[in-house]
């Protein structure tokens, strides 16, 4: 089916208000949740098949999150629909004031591969909760996912409301050749350009999830031995393939052997080579992304791991010391499982080598101390992070996800996502039984006067 076409029916089929109907939103989505989970077999066996992801990853982090999305926006959704009342003022008296949630109309979601059901059906998911319809472009580089998703989607709901388009570079052109009322896009910072510089040309409104190099402080006073398990979870769950992953250490110079020797401890739990492969650790996603990893690993500075598997797309959980922010690993976001070490003394001056550079998706701090959490939370800008903890913020859906800079525009998940995809339609409703005559010529200095009392 032509892209034109599912378009044109998108339209119509939003214009005709069904979506705006609550009742219509619930049972879509309830619809999802079950679709999902009488096909969890079917989309295991897919995302195992494209970089061997276990059923425990899997779940962990693409369907709880995507039901826990939904249960909230079922629970939610007639609430955040309703229409909220504001104060008027003198200015206006007599009348009512009143701001009303509504869909956009046409949305185009273009998802992500490392995570590809939640990074993609999440945001249509919340989508289709503020009563949009719906076009899902997912990434085609796991492309038994993408395929999943397509089948599984486009043979139970109709395309004027919910569809999946597949294709790689050259039918994302296509789609963004045309006008939406509301471009979602998750995926890098320079693909992200391309998409704004499309939505432009039609003012589309857009919202970039990217992602960018976050840092993560460790001081002496934390618990070491707890950060150290929390830090090596946190990078390497998907073999480190995650955009909120602490992308590089700073670790206060005198804890900086503590820290390392407790992350080796951890490590070791991890398999050392291909033939160790097990349930807690994937693949890299392609040869392509393999190699550009490989050429980040200085093996003068690698101080565990290292190991490499080209014909398997494997790469060892990786760390590396004695790393400066003139090295090559610190230019671009890693994406993968190595982790460079940095130490420092000053904290002022590691604080504005991080400010020199573009603001970052998230950053994380472990330490005991209240002042230097709060120094660094107020000091530097970022998208959203924890305090002795890593990317588990994500876990919680009243924090709203998003970046800032060259990390992301606008924001996601429950109330962030259904504010994200809906226009606030402000209204002013004036009665019709009393007029004063202020505004209206002729105009007067006691009118002035009045006008300033009542306006000021």
């Amino acid at each position: 089916m032509k892209i034109d076409d599912i378009l044109v029916k998108q339209r119509i089929f939003f214009n005709s208000n069904q979506t705006k109907d609550i009742g219509f939103r619930i049972a879509n989505l309830k619809k999802i949740q079950c679709l999902l989970k009488e096909n969890e077999s079917l989309l295991y066996k897919a995302i195992y098949e494209d970089f061997g992801k276990s059923k425990f990853e899997t779940y962990t982090s693409e369907f709880s999150l995507l039901y826990h999305e939904i249960n909230i926006a079922i629970k939610n959704v007639k609430k955040w629909s309703k229409v909220k009342k504001v104060p008027t003022g003198l200015t206006n008296f007599p009348a009512k004031s009143y701001i009303i949630p509504e869909p956009l109309g046409t949305t185009l979601i273009i998802g992500a591969w490392n995570y590809p059901y939640q990074l993609s059906i999440l945001p249509a998911i919340t989508a289709l909760a503020a009563g949009n319809t719906v076009i899902l472009k997912p990434s085609e580089l796991p492309s038994r996912t993408s395929n999943a998703m397509a089948t599984l989607i486009n043979t139970n709901f109709d395309s004027n409301y919910f569809h999946v388009v597949e294709g790689g570079v050259s039918e994302t052109t296509a789609l963004l050749e045309h006008r939406f009322d509301k471009i979602f896009f998750t995926g890098s910072i320079p693909v992200g350009r391309l998409i704004y510089q499309a939505a432009a040309k039609h003012l589309t409104p857009v919202t970039l999830e990217l992602g960018g190099k976050s840092p993560t402080f460790v001081f002496s006073d934390c618990d070491m031995k707890i950060t150290a398990k929390r830090i090596a979870w946190a990078k390497f769950f998907n073999a480190g393939q995650t955009c909120v992953a602490p992308d590089y250490i700073l670790v206060e110079k005198n804890a900086e052997e503590s820290f390392l020797n407790a992350l080796f401890v951890e490590l070791d739990k991890y398999p050392k080579s291909y033939q160790d492969f097990s349930d807690h650790y994937t693949q890299i996603i392609n040869t392509k992304n393999f190699d550009r990893l490989c050429e980040l690993i200085d093996n003068t500075k690698v101080c565990y791991g290292g190991t490499t598997d080209r014909d398997a797309r494997f790469i060892s959980p990786t760390v590396l010391k004695n790393v400066t922010f003139d090295d090559k690993i610190m230019e671009d976001e890693i994406f993968g499982p190595i982790l460079p070490v940095l130490s420092f003394s000053d904290l002022d001056t590691t604080i504005q080598e991080v400010k020199n550079r573009p603001k970052p998706l998230a950053c994380y701090i472990y330490s005991k101390n209240d002042k230097t959490v709060k120094k660094i939370v107020k000091e530097l800008s970022f998208g959203g992070g924890a305090v002795n903890d890593s990317v588990m913020h994500l876990s919680n859906s009243n924090l709203p996800f998003g970046g800032v800079g060259f990390s992301g525009i606008g924001s996601y998940h429950a109330k962030a996502g259904f504010d994200t995809f809906s226009h606030y339609k402000s209204i002013l409703h004036k009665s019709f039984w009393f007029e004063p005559n202020l505004k209206y010529a002729p105009y007067s200095a006691i009118k002035m006067k009045w006008i300033k009392r009542i306006m000021e």
